[in-house]
């Protein structure tokens, strides 16, 4: 038998998904006067019984990706937006019950947070402009992040955050590493100590049998807890930090079973001033954005078992 005449080996479909990325959100609660805004970046994927529609073409369980997109904004009018992951239950939820081939829906969440602007009083242009309740500038600390995943009986649901950007200007140290030929790094008994976190942790809720956990407060504590972990570890490694930062939050907060983190070394080396007759008392730095430390681990809860994938960037 020649090459040519063998039969083809079987191309057997594998994992697979769809659905409609980044829809932009922006819902406005009205309190009399007074309103507050969730301004969200929704993506859906959906999967289930989808062979049809990549071996024929067939679309008979296929919903279309305009459709999800629309859901989007119907539920934030229908449902409102309490927190990024209430909604994105209630997505997924309606996804997997409203359409029987769809088995497993995830729902993924940025939220981009809006403060209030505090006027100085007193110089409004307008009657009534310090009592304002209408404007806001947008925060630029950190974006607030959740996946939701539902297949028909339990959900897991992630929340996060990225680009919460750090630094102890003293309190860390680095010295007793390992040398070798290539090693020209000098051992640093007070340095600056700085990392834009990205972190996902897992809540151990998974069905209404169980009681919900308040999103908003546990979000807003388990960031807390991370930033009380940073400012109060005196540092010898970002491992070390990055450590206390987990268990910080895996012993504060009764919901959240795992936490991973990927924290990316912002160095600072101190500036030769010697040439211009001047003395760098650690005082003048150059921050290098590049290449950097990347340092990443995930903290457990005594007993539970790794769910939040190693490379977060492809959850």
């Amino acid at each position: 038998m020649t090459a040519t005449s063998r039969p083809a080996r079987p191309v057997i479909l594998g994992q697979n998904q769809y659905g409609k990325a980044e829809n932009r959100v922006v819902k406005i609660t009205r309190e009399g006067d007074t309103h507050h805004i969730k301004d969200l970046n929704v993506s859906v994927a959906l999967s289930g019984d989808m062979d049809d529609v990549h071996y024929s073409g067939s679309n008979a369980n296929c919903l279309p990706t305009d459709t999800t997109k629309n859901t989007v904004f119907a539920f934030a009018k229908e449902h409102g937006i309490e927190s990024a992951e209430q909604f994105g239950i209630h997505l997924a939820r309606h996804f997997v019950e409203s359409q029987e081939p769809i088995k497993r829906a995830r729902i993924r969440i940025e939220e981009y947070a809006w403060d209030r602007i505090v006027t100085s009083g007193g110089g409004g242009q307008f009657i009534g402009s310090e009592q304002v309740q209408h404007s806001f500038v947008r925060n630029g600390q950190e974006t607030r992040t959740a996946q939701v995943t539902y297949d028909g009986e339990n959900f897991q649901v992630f929340s996060g955050l990225k680009d919460l950007t750090v630094m102890n200007s003293t309190n860390s140290e680095f010295w007793g590493y390992v040398k070798d030929k290539y090693t020209t790094l000098k051992e640093a008994y007070d340095r600056i100590l700085a990392t834009q976190v990205t972190s996902w942790w897992r809540h151990n809720w998974t069905s209404d049998e169980q009681r919900m956990p308040n999103w908003e407060r546990s979000y807003a504590k388990a960031k807390q807890h991370m930033l009380d972990a940073f400012v109060e570890t005196y540092s010898l490694s970002l491992q070390q930090t990055l450590y206390q930062m987990g268990a910080r939050v895996i012993n504060s907060r009764g919901e959240i079973d795992e936490i991973r983190f990927s924290l990316p070394n912002k160095h600072h080396f101190l500036v030769d001033l010697e040439p211009f007759g001047l003395k760098n008392d650690n005082e003048v730095y150059f921050a290098a954005d590049r290449p950097y430390g990347l340092i990443e681990a995930t903290i457990l809860r005594d007993g539970a078992e790794p769910q939040i994938p190693v490379d977060m960037t492809n959850l």
